[in-house]
């Protein structure tokens, strides 16, 4: 057994502090910063709505919010507490508001629409991950772009909590040497990972598989830490423990006749927020939060996994699996000096730690552990330093700020996995889009 040697991270709390203290600062002579907000789901209004109002009040006003349901947009304005109109008429808004950012939450499938329209009605984009659902959209997304002169971010927060980060500092210097490979396995519990099930996301037509809507983030992240880009992409996938493998199913789980037998049923009746959000106005598009997994329609996988060959050669095996007992996943990169593992558990039936641990391993040498505080909310702390960086930009030394050519290139990776599921054959990033892959990220 190598001794345990371990290297603790401190300062977290301290940071959050500062972190949180520098949010509520403001240049007071300078102009407010005009946000508007398409889509006004439980993800834009809390992530994008609320917590930015809190964080930025100072800086950042909204003109805007727009849905096209019209009554779940009403509600919206209630939930943020604002007064700015409200719209179901996205061309509408940017002409009356004129926002200098539009943020983007919408269904995926209809990112790339939102996103053009504001680019060229000369708005700044913030928008959910993923980019886009296909790789069209991403084109049409990249040209308008570079037509308007206009800037797209994508909100990838995972690049942004101190663990990721930490990972990231350890490969950068050379920790492990040149990493050659990569193990990358992300478990869905079946609460979070059933809940894809439920939504919209249980169409390929509207959030393009997990492979994109969800994989987008790990696609993402790896190409961040080995800093480079995927050039060939080889998967497997299939659909075989929710939709039609289901022992019985309904509409939806609030009038289901099986609800006394279903370890699936979900009880939006308890849930305020959710009842006030989506039932109170299914009446005008038909939406049910509380679909049922079991749905014949449910045509995304819940099992995949996928071989990725990047630019500068590191080979990486990934899988994601929607109905694990536990969430959370398991990492490890080879190095040509030795290993950094690391097994993350973001919910589990046993009590969780307050830290998270990355084990170093030498060859030949000692095995270092380092822990790093895990009590932050917001996705480790990824969130709020996110806005940050979005609403207060400042100094990026770990380069975790992302633009059109990373989301292009992390949806991109999920679309050839699909594309490789449906054919059976290896599929090239560079047939894709305009974008030319290279060893070394951002170069375009």
């Amino acid at each position: 057994m190598h001794r345990r040697k371990f290297i603790r991270q401190t300062g977290s709390a301290m940071a959050a502090t500062l972190i949180a203290d520098t949010l509520l600062a403001s240049t007071l002579n300078a102009p407010k910063k005009k946000v508007a907000l398409v889509g006004t789901g439980v993800r834009g209004i809390s992530m994008w709505g609320t917590s930015v109002i809190k964080e930025f009040k100072d800086s950042v006003e909204y003109v805007g919010l727009c849905d096209i349901n019209p009554g779940r947009v009403k509600t919206a304005q209630q939930l943020m507490d604002l007064s700015c109109p409200t719209y179901t008429n996205l061309d509408k808004m940017l002409q009356e508001t004129k926002p200098d950012i539009l943020i983007v939450t919408t269904m995926d499938s209809t990112h790339h629409e939102q996103i053009v329209k504001g680019l060229e009605a000369g708005a700044d984009i913030i928008t959910e991950k993923p980019m886009t659902t296909d790789e069209d959209k991403c084109q049409i997304i990249l040209d308008a772009e570079k037509r308007t002169g206009k800037k797209v971010h994508v909100t990838f927060n995972y690049r942004y909590s101190p663990h990721r980060q930490k990972i990231y500092e350890l490969i950068n210097k050379g920790e492990i040497g040149k990493v050659t490979s990569v193990d990358f396995h992300w478990y869905l519990d079946t609460s979070h990972g059933a809940d894809y099930f439920r939504r919209w996301h249980r169409k390929r037509e509207f959030g393009g598989s997990l492979l994109v809507h969800k994989s987008t983030h790990h696609f993402d992240l790896l190409n961040w830490w080995l800093n480079s880009d995927p050039v060939e992409v080889f998967a497997y996938g299939s659909l075989e423990f929710y939709g039609k493998n289901g022992p019985f199913r309904s509409s939806n789980c609030r009038p289901c006749p099986h609800k006394n037998e279903c370890k699936f049923y979900f009880d939006m009746t308890k849930n305020d927020r959710l009842m006030k959000l989506y039932a109170e106005n299914e009446k005008y598009d038909g939406y049910l939060r509380d679909g049922c997994v079991f749905r014949e329609d449910i045509d995304i996988f819940d099992k995949m996994a996928v071989q990725i060959k990047y630019a500068n050669n590191v080979q990486v095996s990934y899988s994601l699996t929607a109905y694990s007992p536990y969430e959370g996943y398991r990492i490890s990169f080879n190095g040509t000096k030795g290993k950094i593992d690391t097994w993350i558990h973001e919910s589990q039936p046993w009590p969780k730690e307050k830290y998270d641990e990355i084990q170093i391993t030498k060859n030949f040498g000692e095995t270092a552990y380092i822990r790093i505080d895990n009590t932050e909310a917001g996705h480790g702390g990824g969130d709020i330093r996110l806005r940050k960086q979005l609403f207060n930009p400042g100094a990026d030394p770990f380069k975790q700020a992302a633009g059109s050519r990373d989301g292009a290139m992390s949806c991109l990776t999920g679309v050839a996995a699909r594309k490789s599921i449906d054919t059976g054959m290896p599929v090239k990033i560079k047939d894709l889009s305009s974008i030319v892959p290279h060893p070394t990220r951002g170069n375009s």
